[in-house]
């Protein structure tokens, strides 16, 4: 009798595949070049960076955190923390929590965006609902848009894990503007 993969073993392969395709892509940490992307939807180039086209943010090394999915509207993230995450009192420092879904919500927002258009991160308000343990095995922060508008932008995310558990939610309002 075969047994079925577990969530967390299909999240585990699902960013392997991801990882191997964008180092495959020449992806490396870094910043997205104005120039090749000013005619691109947000959508196109968050894609770019899951084919590795585009460099990733520095800031998915150092918190451990990767994209792994992207249509228009949504944005997931998956990390696991680590020894590294956690607060002198040896809980996952919220810090964590609050990138994660300020990332999975803001590129949300990114894959709204028409062609010369960007964003930022105007307000995130973060609620820490259940802690992260080291053996608990992957998180995914999922960001959904509410609203895209040409001057504002509002999101939702959540992080889980494999087995729905919520652990955090967020709420973000994003300034949307004419890139330059």
């Amino acid at each position: 009798m075969e047994t079925q993969p577990t969530v967390a073993q299909q999240w585990e392969e699902q960013l392997r595949a991801v990882r191997a395709r964008i180092e495959q892509g020449g992806g490396r940490p870094g910043v997205v070049p104005a120039q090749e992307a000013r005619g691109m939807t947000g959508l196109a180039i968050m894609e770019a960076l899951l084919d590795g086209r585009f460099p990733y943010a520095h800031i998915a090394e150092t918190l451990d955190f990767f994209l792994v999915e992207v249509e228009k509207g949504k944005a997931t993230f998956q990390g696991t923390p680590q020894a590294i995450h956690l607060n002198p009192m040896g809980t996952v420092h919220g810090g964590w929590y609050a990138t994660l879904l300020d990332s999975a919500v803001g590129c949300a927002v990114q894959t709204a965006l028409e062609p010369g258009y960007a964003y930022t991160t105007a307000e995130l308000s973060v609620n820490l609902v259940r802690g992260a343990r080291l053996d608990g095995g992957p998180l995914r922060a999922i960001g959904t848009v509410l609203h895209c508008g040409r001057q504002l932008a509002t999101a939702e995310g959540r992080i889980v894990d494999a087995q729905g558990r919520l652990y955090a939610h967020a709420t973000t309002t994003c300034l949307v503007f004419e890139a330059r």
